[in-house]
């Protein structure tokens, strides 16, 4: 009798990071798989919420694309955040100096860039949630002793965000353009953004 073995799931990625937040949960911070992880990210970015990111319309088939581009390189990394198993927030980190941020400003020894999407809200408020949140998510930009600074470039019209960033202690220093990137395997219109930083804090000095 011939039998055909059926192909294998994927391996499931291995978190980088871990930490349980008394009266808050469990947080998880794993690299983003892009197959796997791309019905989510594509409803996440598909919302009218999201239109600072630039994906407003894009396919699913289109965010995997950008996703696996992002997998492929040694100098972005995408992590999927999850709190008790369930994905709340979209985290990205960059060097900046192989980032187009690197033309509008001199990048120092320690530096990195971020990005943060954060999951729809399910409509049961928690207080505090946010800001734990987004504690949980600097503890980890800085896990690298040899990080010293945060980078943001949040879009200029994005007031949620700018607020958000200047809440947990980020300092704008003022408007940049960032210039378009037309490659064949990236697209990036050209944007007008808020240039912040976060020195590490005294809490997370070595």
């Amino acid at each position: 009798m011939r039998t055909t073995d059926a192909p294998s799931p994927a391996t499931p990625r291995a978190d980088v990071h871990a930490e349980t937040i008394e009266g808050f949960g469990a947080l998880r911070f794993t690299p983003v798989d892009p197959a796997a992880d791309s019905a989510v990210l594509h409803s996440w970015v598909s919302e009218e919420r999201a239109k600072f990111w630039g994906m407003n319309g894009v396919s699913r088939e289109l965010v995997q694309e950008i996703y696996e581009d992002v997998d492929r390189r040694t100098t972005h990394h995408a992590f999927m955040v999850r709190l008790d198993g369930e994905p709340v927030a979209l985290f990205q980190t960059y060097q900046p100096e192989e980032d187009r941020v690197s033309e509008c400003y001199e990048v120092r020894e320690g530096d990195i860039g971020i990005h943060l999407m954060l999951a729809p809200a399910d409509g049961r408020p928690r207080p505090g949630f946010s800001r734990t949140l987004v504690g949980a998510l600097i503890r980890f930009t800085f896990l690298d002793p040899a990080v010293r600074r945060a980078v943001a470039e949040p879009d200029a019209a994005n007031q949620k965000a700018l607020a958000l960033l200047g809440r947990i202690g980020f300092a704008a220093q003022g408007e940049i353009t960032l210039p378009e990137i037309d490659l064949p395997e990236v697209y990036l219109p050209e944007k007008r953004a808020v240039l912040a930083f976060l020195d590490r804090p005294a809490s997370l000095s070595a």
